[in-house]
């Protein structure tokens, strides 16, 4: 039910070509996996999606069990169904989200007891909960529990928190029943690369069908995410998919890709956009309320083919997110998706020609 094949390799890199199959198709890869958090990727319909070649996306654990909560979704036949989305979708596990609460929660080796951001209500995670509300979700690629320490914590801390990552994706996989979702583990051990070197050798160890790298967009120094990369990367299977979670900007996604990674996700392209910023291949980020755009009659990008840049000029966006009209983040949005899942569309087509070199000198820098 799930495999991945590994399509064409980069000879001057570790990059790759791929393809994983999942019960709702298959996805092809390096892929970007837009967040759809609470059900929904911010102001796009499930059809836009597709138009933008969408093949994967990304729900978010912690906020669906919230609301509209797990029993909910197994009651009207799990997330795809309610969504209306027949593609595949990853859930996290929610262990990133209740971490960033910090002073509204508890951790324990049991697990993590928390206030609900909503309304302050007490609620209590652990791994089997984590994969009890997955599994009701129904996605097709759930993640272990695992603790997410803060960038830059002390080598005690990292070593514990990693220890308790292992432990709870022991207990994750014991507690994992539907046959037809596949749990990816979690390497951890913040910026300590030892720590890294024994968490990539355990997650492996336990021969689940994919590994995420986690822990390195959560305030450590920009630098860290490459030596987390080179020190983790030789050490996984080579068989299966690696995962760096929360990552988005084009500059480190090229990075990580010729260091051998095969899946992204981030909030960035929605988060920009409802900022007023879009990226262009000639000068990075911009922001759409600068004063230049105030009379301007080209669009965003003149060699773009996304629906906003065939359609409409950077003036009228302007007005629109000043206005604070919705259709200005919707545009923006198709924009931004649209640059990211198009950025990885030229790294497979280049992989497959051994052109990747040219792809990353084209992104490096964009940011």
């Amino acid at each position: 039910m799930f495999e991945f094949r590994i399509l064409s390799s980069d000879p001057s890199s570790n990059a790759r070509c791929g393809i994983f199959s999942t019960p709702h198709g298959d996805f092809t890869t390096p892929c970007f996996m837009p967040c759809g958090t609470k059900g929904a990727v911010k102001t796009l319909t499930p059809d836009e999606l597709k138009t933008l070649n969408c093949e994967i996306l990304l729900s978010n654990t912690y906020h669906l069990m919230l609301r509209p909560g797990g029993d909910f979704l197994k009651s009207v036949g799990g997330l795809h169904k309610w969504m209306a989305w027949d593609r595949p979708i990853l859930t996290d596990s929610g262990g990133f989200q209740v971490f960033s609460l910090a002073t509204l929660r508890k951790i324990t080796d049991e697990g993590v007891t928390f206030q609900s951001h909503i309304d302050g209500s007490t609620h209590h995670l652990t791994p089997e909960k984590s994969i009890e509300l997955q599994e009701q979700i129904g996605a097709d690629i759930i993640m272990a529990f695992d603790e997410c320490p803060p960038g830059g914590c002390d080598y005690d801390y990292a070593e514990k928190s990693m220890k308790r990552t292992h432990d709870w994706a022991k207990r994750s996989l014991k507690a994992k029943k539907r046959t037809d979702q596949a749990l990816f583990g979690i390497i951890q051990g913040g910026i300590y690369k030892d720590l890294r070197t024994e968490s990539a050798k355990f997650i492996s160890d336990l021969n689940l069908p994919g590994i995420a790298i986690g822990g390195v967009a959560v305030g450590e120094p920009k630098p860290y995410m490459q030596e987390v990369l080179e020190t983790t990367c030789p050490l996984l299977p080579k068989d299966r998919p690696r995962y760096l979670m929360g990552i988005g900007e084009p500059s480190d996604i090229v990075m990580a890709v010729s260091q051998g990674i095969d899946m992204f996700d981030c909030v960035l392209p929605t988060r920009l956009a409802r900022h007023g910023s879009f990226w262009t291949h000639e000068t990075g980020r911009e922001t759409i309320t600068a004063s230049k755009y105030t009379s301007g009659t080209k669009p965003i990008e003149e060699n773009c083919n996304c629906y906003t840049c065939k359609n409409f000029v950077t003036s009228y966006l302007r007005h629109l997110i000043i206005e604070k009209e919705i259709l200005g983040h919707r545009l923006l949005t198709i924009h931004n998706l649209h640059f990211l899942l198009n950025l990885m569309g030229e790294i497979k087509e280049a992989i497959g020609k051994n052109e990747f070199q040219k792809v990353f000198k084209k992104y490096a820098l964009i940011q």
